[in-house]
């Protein structure tokens, strides 16, 4: 019976970890997109607090671990350094999100800011 919860949690696992998509696009402060209906001119900076990734035009939303996350990589992007509560040297942040859709929220696993 052991071996059978054993092997089961590990399937569920392997399985939730296969879900995981990666979304490649430009890295928008979530409440300035949300405002605007857009988010061409929504670039985050060091004060953003909510973070969405814009993919060909349709936005997701991170969850909260994924705001944090996001903050962090913004934070450590090299760029950035000069001028931290500005925005980055170019007119787009780009970002590479690993994670799961739920619902609108995207569930943030990692996140890399190009």
């Amino acid at each position: 019976m052991r071996r059978i919860l054993t092997a089961s949690a590990c399937v569920a696992l392997f399985a939730g970890m296969a879900l995981a998509e990666t979304f490649t696009g430009k890295l928008v402060d979530a409440s300035c997109a949300q405002q605007q209906q857009s988010a061409n001119s929504c670039i985050p900076n060091a004060s953003t607090t909510a973070y969405a990734i814009d993919v060909s035009g349709k936005i997701y939303q991170f969850d909260a671990d994924g705001n944090a996350k996001a903050a962090e990589a913004l934070k450590s992007r090299a760029d950035r350094m000069a001028e931290p509560n500005g925005p980055a040297k170019t007119d787009e942040v780009r970002a590479r999100v690993k994670g799961t859709l739920e619902g609108a929220t995207l569930k943030v696993d990692s996140i890399e800011v190009q």
